[in-house]
């Protein structure tokens, strides 16, 4: 806490000494910023646009950065130009609050902000941190990670911001805004290739059709060979192969009245993500270790796995791994002034996305698991309409709604593949099979034939899922300012979230669904003389669960019985409703410094698990058991986790002078029934921790000495805890199996306590307009516990270069570098599927470079 302390003090010293410093040069207005146009980083307002003013839209209201009260970092076009950023994925090393996640496919990709963030690896789970375009939300990952746009800038609001965005913004913001179209002729042209055989082209055209309308045409195409690579079936992983296109309307009769009418469609078909062996014991039995380990058993099977390499890009499977994602929308805004002072917005938007997977994801080359499909479509629906004033008086206000509807199918499938059985005989000693004519006695079931013995080739589970979400919040924003420079800010947002999901899952997997409590029990009664132990019934009862020797069988249970809801237990919706409200002050200490204080709320609905791993809740149990309901084999989990609440007290400065600019935040951020997803091996478990919290400090500076040399710095500081966490998860090192841990007091995983991201850019101008252009900037996050509960640490870095060259006004030629130091290191951990004991990693990307051109005219 002292060491918080004393970095926020100095932070906000170092402002306020500055004032005395810069007095000795000539005051800028207080709304202009230094002259540099192409800041590399994430910046303050101060190495801003060609007007030298980045204006933004983060209060939804247009005010500079400067003038705007909450914390925001602010990456600009030219920004990601100089560093080469093609997807959110590549953002985060520009801006140090954000870490974005790519997980098992490209479908599954998570944003974090200020350590808070969920909403990959199921559908069900919506984000945390909300992803706007254009003012339109995109609800699901799978829809937010195409290729960035023809952007004008991405704005990134820290912290809750449900009071103006709605229900799923508890841990921030990631707002993406794209260029208008223009009533002057004009476009672009860009084509890069680099290492991999990476081609990159984007182009984009815009101009009048009439005097009244204009349009604009933009397009994309990445692709790129994989760096990973599947050894036994000769092919790539982790390739890029995507393309988008996008087309805008601009009709503008008047400047009080204009309509934005935009199309999108984007694809992906992609392999990845390639899976690293982080821990596999491959020991062969012996005379003391009389164990057959799931390594020694895949190779027995003649399976392979590129063992205990956890950086390596080779790998093992039966099957590449991958995804396809069509993912294409509509949107319509409306901007019309009703008054001089006051403008009505209305945004009406249609969004589907259609993603298909298909892993093998035992990870090796033993044919385990012979698919794990996954189909869903995703059908989204928005309006929103607010109102803004703008008096020149003492008074503002700005009020709104907002209405969200979406319809989910989901289709999945995972089968047993032709070395099952074979596996599993040998982790049961042959007794999985071995077994089999004993256990359908005991339980009078059928011979078996060839598609209903156990562990058969293509028996598994099947899952059929609709999910209907509908909400609609009412907004609102008051500001009052009774003195010159003095403003006070009220907000709130009104969310009612209603949910129903219907499931449809079935399993043919025989020996999952063997009742083998059951079998003990008929065993112990049996007769001695027909091969039974001859126990009465209460001493059968007391065998079956305690030394029934079949009880050492679950584990191979993979895939059991699943209790289908609706039910008449338990209904499948969930209804949730909530209050969020922010309240701030900001005062303007003069033309340079700006300063504000605020506590705000934010919220996030009910989440279902719409996977196999849901489970009743055992507040359920007796009810479920009364009314007959419950399966063979029932177990009891969660359905869905409940609403988090967050909270964030924070003060923030912001200052702006001539070639010099710095914001600072200081917070404490509060996260009530954080929504946890933890894959144990054969599933996912979703549950709230009851609160989870945070201290920071983050700060964003710049400076320009020069006009053609800029400097820019960001760094963010943060002190996470589980301040109660009762249901948590974790690895227990000795096994390396995930076990229930209460995680009350303890660190959360994967969140660096610094993260930081320094750049520079220094342009040599020569001849009429020609100019040489060097950039280079840095990220880097210090070391974090990659999973709860085990000994690995990563310290994730990025190192990115370009070197430009204006041959003529408009063509640019450059050279550039992505990752140059590329860092070796694992950003996730996860247990081997069906692999007990066993540690499974995602490597990080290798090094990038390659030639671009781009022509403006």
């Amino acid at each position: 806490m002292k060491k918080f302390e004393l970095l926020a003090a100095s932070a906000i010293a170092l402002i306020a000494a500055v004032p005395a410093a810069a007095q000795t040069t000539p005051q800028p207005d207080a709304q202009k910023a230094p002259t540099d146009t192409s800041s590399p980083q994430t910046t303050t307002a101060e190495n801003a646009a060609t007007d030298n003013d980045i204006v933004i839209t983060a209060t939804k209201r247009e005010q500079t950065l400067q003038d705007t009260p909450i914390s925001v970092s602010v990456t600009t076009a030219a920004a990601i130009e100089r560093s080469q950023v093609r997807d959110l994925l590549d953002l985060q090393t520009l801006v140090p609050s954000l870490k974005v996640g790519q997980l098992q496919s490209s479908a599954n990709t998570n944003f974090i902000i200020r350590g808070f963030g969920n909403g990959a690896n199921n559908i069900g789970i919506e984000p945390s941190v909300a992803v706007f375009i254009d003012g339109v939300y995109r609800s699901r990952s799978s829809a937010q990670i195409s290729d960035l746009p023809n952007i004008k800038r991405v704005e990134v609001l820290r912290g809750p911001q449900s009071t103006l965005f709605g229900k799923n913004a508890s841990a921030g913001v990631i707002s993406i805004v794209t260029e208008l179209p223009q009533f002057k002729f004009g476009g672009s042209v860009e084509a890069s290739y680099g290492n991999y055989n990476a081609i990159v082209l984007k182009g984009d055209v815009t101009g009048p059709i009439t005097q009244t309308l204009a349009f604009s045409l933009a397009g994309n195409y990445n692709k790129r060979d994989g760096y990973a690579h599947y050894v036994n079936l000769g092919t790539r992983g982790n390739d890029r192969n995507r393309y988008g296109f996008r087309g805008q309307l601009l009709f503008e009769p008047s400047s009080d009245f204009k309509i934005r009418l935009i199309a999108d469609y984007d694809r992906i078909d992609e392999v990845c993500c390639t899976v690293a062996s982080l821990f596999n014991n491959n020991r062969p039995p012996s005379a003391s270790f009389q164990v057959i380990t799931p390594g020694y058993a895949i190779a027995q099977v003649g399976g392979k796995i590129n063992s205990n390499q956890p950086f390596s890009y080779d790998s093992y499977a039966n099957f590449p791994s991958i995804t396809k994602i069509d993912n294409y929308g509509f949107s319509g805004q409306i901007d019309y002034a009703v008054t001089p002072q006051i403008a009505l917005t209305s945004i009406s938007s249609y969004r589907r996305v259609k993603t298909y997977t298909n892993a093998d994801s035992d990870f090796s080359s033993a044919d385990l698991i012979g698919s794990n499909q996954l189909t869903t479509k995703v059908d989204t629906y928005t309006q929103e309409v607010r109102l803004a004033s703008s008096f020149d008086g003492p008074f503002n206000f700005l009020i709104g709604g907002f209405y969200f509807k979406e319809d989910i199918a989901s289709d999945g499938s995972l089968t047993f593949g032709k070395d099952f059985k074979a596996y599993a005989n040998l982790l049961s000693g042959g007794n999985y099979s071995g077994l089999e004519p004993t256990l359908r006695a005991l339980l009078g079931l059928p011979a078996a034939t060839p598609a209903t013995a156990f562990g058969a080739q293509g028996q598994g589970r099947f899952e059929h899922y609709k999910y209907n979400n509908e909400a609609y919040s009412i907004f609102g924003q008051v500001d009052l300012k009774p003195i010159e420079n003095l403003t006070f800010t009220a907000g709130f947002n009104y969310t009612n979230d209603r949910k129903k999901v219907r499931t449809n899952d079935s399993t043919t997997d025989t020996f999952s669904q063997l009742d083998l409590v059951k079998a003990g029990f008929n065993l112990a009664v049996t007769p001695v003389a027909f091969g039974g132990l001859g126990l009465t019934p209460a001493q059968a009862t007391v065998f079956s669960t305690t030394t029934n020797p079949f009880l050492a069988f679950r584990p191979l249970q993979f895939l059991p019985p699943f209790l289908n809801y609706p039910n008449a237990v338990e209904d499948g919706k969930t209804h949730d409703d909530n209050l969020s409200y922010t309240l701030r002050v900001a005062y303007k200490f003069s033309r340079n410094v700006n300063a504000y204080a605020s506590y705000a709320t934010g919220f996030k609905a009910s989440s279902f698990n719409l996977s196999y791993d849901s489970r009743p809740f055992l507040s359920d149990a007796a009810a479920l058991t009364t009314a007959g309901l419950t399966v063979v084999n029932q177990t009891y989990g969660t359905r869905y986790a409940g609403p988090e609440k967050a909270q964030v007290y924070e003060v923030g400065v912001k200052g702006s002078w001539q070639g010099f600019g710095i914001n600072v935040a200081v917070f404490k951020q509060i996260l009530k029934g954080f929504q946890s997803n933890v894959f144990q091996g054969t599933g996912f478990v979703l549950a709230n921790a009851e609160q989870e919290s945070t201290k920071g400090i983050e700060m964003d500076a710049t400076m320009s000495p020069t006009k053609n040399l800029v400097f820019t710095a960001s760094m963010t500081y943060l002190d996470p805890k589980y301040d109660k966490f009762t249901g948590g998860s974790s690895f227990n090192p000795a096994t390396n199996l995930v076990v229930p841990t209460d995680l009350t007091g303890k660190t959360p995983s994967g969140i660096s306590k610094y993260s930081i991201s320094v750049g520079g850019t220094y342009t040599v101008p020569f001849g009429n307009e020609q100019a040489v252009i060097f950039h280079v900037d840095y990220a880097h996050d210090s070391a974090f516990t990659i999973a709860q509960g085990l000994p690995y640490k990563a310290s994730p870095e990025s190192l990115n270069a370009s070197i430009g060259f204006q041959v003529i006004k408009g063509l640019e030629l450059s050279v550039w570098g992505r990752n140059l130091t590329a860092p070796k290191y694992n950003p996730v951990i996860f247990p081997g599927v069906a692999q007990s004991g066993t540690l499974s990693a995602y490597p990080s990307p290798p090094r990038f470079y390659g030639l671009d051109a781009r022509f403006k005219f």
